[in-house]
């Protein structure tokens, strides 16, 4: 079954929330529902979103009255965290009728989660080229920057999104790091990574290998290294844990090998790791693409 169409457009870039009520239930009306199942709402708040007909269904506003329907789907647009402004824009590497190739900046999550919203890489990009639909085909943490890849239209962003799944697609990274000449250099690191839900890092632990990185040194100069990374695979913070297991971990990384607290409108030490190269052979087109940023990392400046 083909799910509905929202009836209320973007705000801000962002969809509307969509809830489908469950098939059963004792509520009488949708009002209860929401009040047991949005327990982080206030109920107050709630019924002003009621009285202000913010939550609405396919035949038009929901009101206090409404009654629960099993099955049946509500909208309705989130309210806001306050956020803290990230300071840098989003280039554009690359754009056509299929595809955005966007250089993301440091600190700016690539889509809308917990207390980002409004500063992430789809919303701004969204707002800045008037791209309703504009989806993101894969994703990079905050605090790495580089190259991000979105498609223009949602119908688009399955063939490349497997592209990803399926490892077709070539990915180059750049990283700062202490350089160290006891470290044999190239070498393909693999070990087991896994990380928790409700832990911020992620851990090697024994066991069959599930992440593998190349490791080469480029450069070296002062005591740092510059190094290309290539991931074969792509767990949470892989390139960040392989790093720091070798004894050089990227510079600015507050999380490996000792987790440090920072603030979120603390931009003054960005993680010196780069999205540097995206290659594949386009999964519409046939043809062979390759895409690379234009950032550079600021400890490697001259």
């Amino acid at each position: 079954m083909k799910r509905p169409v929202s009836p209320l457009p973007q705000r801000h870039g962002l969809d509307a929330a969509r809830l489908r009520l469950p098939d059963d239930g004792a509520w009488a009306t949708v009002r209860d529902h929401l009040v047991e199942r949005l327990h982080r709402l206030d109920p107050a708040r709630i019924d002003q979103m009621l009285r202000e007909q913010r939550i609405v269904g396919l035949d038009g506003p929901i009101t206090p009255e409404t009654p629960f329907v099993p099955g049946t789907f509500i909208w309705f647009h989130r309210d806001l965290p306050d956020e803290v402004p990230v300071p840098f824009d989003i280039g554009i590497v690359h754009r056509d009728d299929n595809l955005v190739v966007a250089d993301k900046p440091h600190f700016m999550a690539t889509i809308p989660r917990g207390k980002h919203v409004m500063q992430t890489a789809l919303v701004r990009l969204r707002d800045q080229l008037g791209l309703p639909e504009l989806s993101p085909v894969h994703r990079l943490d905050r605090v790495t920057a580089g190259l991000l890849m979105f498609t223009t239209r949602r119908e688009l962003r399955g063939p490349y999104q497997t592209m990803f799944r399926d490892r077709l697609v070539h990915k180059e990274y750049e990283a700062i790091a202490p350089y160290d000449p006891d470290v044999e250099l190239p070498r393909t690191v693999r070990s087991r990574i896994v990380k928790e839900r409700g832990i911020v890092t992620a851990r090697e632990v024994p066991g069959e290998p599930n992440a593998e990185t190349r490791v080469e040194l480029v450069e070296h100069r002062a005591g740092l290294g510059r190094y290309r990374l290539l991931p074969a695979t792509g767990r949470t913070h892989q390139l960040r844990v392989h790093m720091a297991s070798l004894g050089l971990p990227i510079l600015g990384d507050s999380f490996y090998p000792v987790l440090t607290e920072t603030p979120l409108d603390d931009f003054s030490r960005p993680l010196q790791l780069l999205a540097k190269v995206l290659e594949f052979t386009d999964p519409l087109t046939g043809a062979r693409r390759r895409f690379e940023s234009n950032l550079t990392l600021d400890a490697w400046r001259p």
